[in-house]
């Protein structure tokens, strides 16, 4: 089932995401629901307060990328639950991030080129990992969000001063996307 995705504004974006246990509540279906939505709003990583839940969840599917730009690094097809980056490392480079949550905005943002991270797959199975390049920056935007952070949070404060009437309009629903969105009511 393709979810509608949280635009900036609601409260569950700006959260510490909860850990889950293996029995949470139909674990299966959150995770496939992600993937489809993931996928139905062309994104390459999806975390779970982007759907309005507060769990340590996200995917991310960067074999997309490798496939449409042919470019020579290995994409990666993974669910990473209640993941911990335990290493960032390298020198920092700026790459355009876009954010589903917030459509319409793009900007620089500086990272790691180097991430390991502890976690567990979509059958619980425990991996500690370290990934690079694209897939580390993906890694690295989709934990943010578990952790109440977005990219915005990143930029200068005079770049995010200047994106302000943007963000206003996302956070009213005044936003053109072709996937379902869901807008914060106070």
């Amino acid at each position: 089932m393709i979810l509608p995705v949280t635009l900036y504004g609601d409260p569950v974006l700006k959260k510490r995401a909860e850990d889950i246990a293996a029995d949470f509540p139909n674990l299966p279906d959150v995770i496939k629901n992600m993937w489809q939505t993931m996928y139905a709003a062309s994104g390459v990583g999806l975390a779970a307060p982007q759907v309005g839940m507060s769990i340590r969840l996200f995917v991310v599917d960067t074999v997309q990328l490798q496939e449409k730009r042919k470019t020579d690094f290995n994409g990666i097809k993974k669910v990473f639950i209640n993941p911990s980056i335990l290493e960032e490392t390298g020198e920092e480079w700026k790459y355009e991030e876009g954010c589903l949550s917030i459509p319409g905005i793009r900007e620089d943002v500086f990272r790691e080129p180097v991430v390991k991270i502890h976690y567990f797959d979509e059958h619980f199975n425990e991996f500690t990992e370290t990934f690079d390049d694209i897939n580390a920056r993906v890694i690295q935007h989709e934990y943010d969000h578990i952790e109440g952070v977005l990219f915005t949070d990143k930029l200068k404060p005079l770049k995010r001063k200047l994106l302000l009437p943007k963000l206003t309009k996302i956070s009213r629903g005044e936003v053109d996307v072709d996937y379902r969105v869901r807008v914060y009511k106070k």
